[in-house]
């Protein structure tokens, strides 16, 4: 059982067609405080690649909309019909296909603060390559 799987089981529990909630309700349920990222609109969006929470409310069967982070809090709303989120076998809801090679390296490179990955590497490169003469064209 994940860290989020509280807001799944809540909003299983309700079956309601709506469930308006403030983020402090939300963090009730589940125990902890929200990640600081919840503080952006981006967070609460209902793309399974955005957190991990995300998908917990999608396999509930709930999006969210109304996100109003200023005021801190937000609408689940319904989308699949009662009973009709959890297709798996084992209980557990299905989730979006990813290739198993997703992510594969997350965590295994740190850029050092300062570096510009925009930058060229060499910006004197066609000096190097070419020479500071101009070149004549053939024409």
């Amino acid at each position: 059982m994940g860290k989020y799987a509280p807001i799944r089981s809540f909003l299983q529990k309700s079956g309601a067609e709506m469930v308006p909630m403030t983020f402090a309700r939300v963090e009730s349920l589940l125990g902890f405080k929200l990640p600081n990222s919840s503080g952006y609109p981006a967070w609460w969006s209902n793309n399974p690649t955005n957190n991990v929470m995300t998908n917990e409310w999608l396999a509930a069967g709930y999006k969210t909309e109304q996100v109003d982070v200023a005021g801190r809090k937000l609408v689940f709303r319904r989308t699949t019909p009662v009973g009709r989120a959890d297709d798996a076998e084992d209980g557990r809801a299905k989730q979006p296909r990813r290739h198993p090679l997703f992510g594969w390296m997350k965590g295994t490179v740190t850029i050092a603060p300062g570096v510009d990955l925009t930058e060229p590497a060499d910006p004197d490169w066609g000096e190097a390559a070419w020479g500071s003469e101009p070149r004549e064209r053939k024409g």
